[in-house]
């Protein structure tokens, strides 16, 4: 199974955190393929440290992702043509988790994440 992490899910295995269950854990760890950490979370918690609303080494987040032996997937054009494609939801609008979906709609992967909003997307999309 390929995997593509949201950003929080990327965050937490990097914290250890319990907040990351089990089954997205196993996952990870049991998976034939290395995971994939896109470019856009990158962005997205640049944006987070720089206002303010995250404290993280951003420098050493980016090294952690290459020791753990995930992949940096980049943001394609067709990734931001695939989100024009999109239905937008009222209930959820984020431009971050959009571009998330597009990508594993696209390439094709399936994105591990703890948004149930994201579930609407289809099957490319595992709420854990």
């Amino acid at each position: 199974m390929r995997l593509l992490l949201d950003t929080h899910v990327a965050v937490w295995w990097q914290l250890e955190s319990l907040r990351l269950g089990v089954e997205a854990r196993h996952l990870i760890q049991h998976s034939d393929e290395p995971a994939f950490i896109s470019h856009v979370s990158l962005w997205e918690l640049a944006i987070k440290v720089s206002i303010g609303k995250l404290h993280l080494d951003l420098r050493q987040f980016c090294e952690r992702i290459v020791d753990d032996g995930f992949h940096w997937l980049p943001i394609k054009e067709t990734h931001l043509l695939a989100v024009a494609e999109m239905p937008l939801g009222d209930d959820h609008q984020d431009p971050f988790d959009r571009l998330l979906v597009a990508q594993s709609l696209t390439e094709p992967l399936i994105l591990l994440t703890a948004d149930k909003t994201l579930a609407r997307y289809g099957s490319t999309v595992k709420v854990v």
